[in-house]
């Protein structure tokens, strides 16, 4: 019995119809897996997300979810876009994007109302994620009033609010202090226990042991260039230099220079 969630072969999508974005992915997410897309700037992470969120269909190749090919031909089947949407979860990379309520506790009960869920069980899941988030303060402010850590929290609940069966996630942790940042990963090992489905696009190569068992690597030709076990892929250090994941860096101690690979978080993250 197939248990792919995502199934995609020979992808094909590009920008105005110039503007090529990915050339020819082919890739599977079983149920119940995790798995890490990892590239440089520009090499269609946050576009491949948005072909599985349905959000937008590919111009070539096939694109299946649940068994079911999503194209324009699927956008008027208002019954299996409705399931859909109940089964997948999107977290922008930009929480702004998402959260656009009066207030927070709005914003994270906005999914569920649109879906039909009764009250007493909205608010059981609010009070459910306000404690696993620690957010319970935070639930008449408005967004503009939060710090980018407290954004992205918001934004996840909202999203873990309707229950998904797939966590797809754009660079979760990206500018967060560190202590943020292990909040998040451990919400989403918790989230994993559950059973759900989880794909994240990341350049933070630290986490990705901990958040992905599979990983794929999208070169600057916009295709999958290497997948493989986490471990295996961050071990190859060669590989992810050449690839612009991390870059050697030069310290001067004294009359000798030493030079240290690093990955991009390691010079960008905030300290």
């Amino acid at each position: 019995m197939d248990k792919s969630v995502f199934a995609l072969e020979d992808v094909y999508f590009s920008y105005l119809g110039k503007f090529p974005a990915l050339c020819g992915i082919t890739m599977q997410v079983q149920k119940g897996s995790r798995v890490a897309v990892i590239g440089a700037n520009g090499t269609g992470k946050s576009t491949l997300l948005s072909l599985l969120d349905g959000l937008s269909f590919p111009d070539r190749g096939t694109l299946y979810a649940f068994g079911e090919q999503l194209s324009e031909r699927m956008a008027g089947d208002d019954d299996f876009w409705r399931l859909f949407r109940r089964k997948v979860g999107f977290v922008f990379q930009n929480p702004d994007i998402q959260l656009f309520c009066p207030s927070v506790r709005e914003d994270i009960v906005f999914g569920p109302l649109q879906m039909g869920v009764s009250p007493a069980e909205i608010n059981k899941r609010l009070e459910s994620l306000c404690a696993v988030f620690g957010i319970a303060g935070l639930l008449e402010r408005q967004p503009h009033q939060l710090s980018i850590g407290e954004k992205k929290k918001v934004a996840i609940a909202s999203v873990l609010a309707i229950e998904p069966e797939v966590l797809l996630l754009d660079e979760p942790t990206a500018g967060l202090d560190p202590q943020t940042s292990r909040e998040i990963v451990d919400i989403l090992f918790k989230e994993h226990e559950k059973g759900t489905t989880i794909v994240t696009a990341t350049h933070d190569l630290h986490i990705i042991e901990e958040i992905a068992d599979a990983v794929h690597v999208i070169g600057g030709q916009k295709r999958i260039i290497r997948s493989g076990p986490a471990e295996q892929v961050l071990a190859d250090q060669a590989f992810l230099q050449e690839n612009n994941l991390i870059h050697t860096h030069s310290h001067r101690h004294k009359d000798t220079v030493h030079t240290h690979p690093h990955t991009h978080c390691d010079h960008h993250q905030p300290r």
